[in-house]
């Protein structure tokens, strides 16, 4: 069940920073500390960096360079034009599909009766 559970959450993740970018800018360090305040998505800098690489490369996030307080440089990212209308349509799929799954678990509920 591990397997399972692993890549169902790495599938997941690709959204949830989608989503955490659509509130705004941000950078890898912000990001993840954002995804271990959510049980179960706390990643690594080893995951974490070749997915926000992936979303670069896709088209669906831009970077730029700022400053940092008493450091190098932050990249930051935040969603282009295409990344914002991926993610609503990625959310609008999850909606989809999360209600299907409730219905499948609790029919009866559904139905309106026990």
């Amino acid at each position: 069940m591990q397997d399972w559970v692993r890549q169902f959450r790495k599938g997941l993740l690709e959204l949830c920073i989608l989503n955490l970018l659509s509130a705004g800018e941000s950078y890898g360090y912000e990001i993840a500390r954002n995804l271990e305040q959510v049980e179960g998505l706390a990643v690594s800098e080893s995951t974490l960096y070749p997915i926000l690489t992936r979303l670069k490369l896709s088209g669906l996030v831009k970077v730029r360079t700022g400053p940092s307080q008493g450091g190098p440089e932050r990249r930051y990212l935040s969603l282009t034009t295409t990344g914002r209308t991926y993610t609503e349509s990625l959310n609008l799929y999850w909606d989809r599909l999360t209600k299907s799954v409730e219905h499948l678990r609790h029919p009866s509920e559904k139905e309106g009766t026990e």
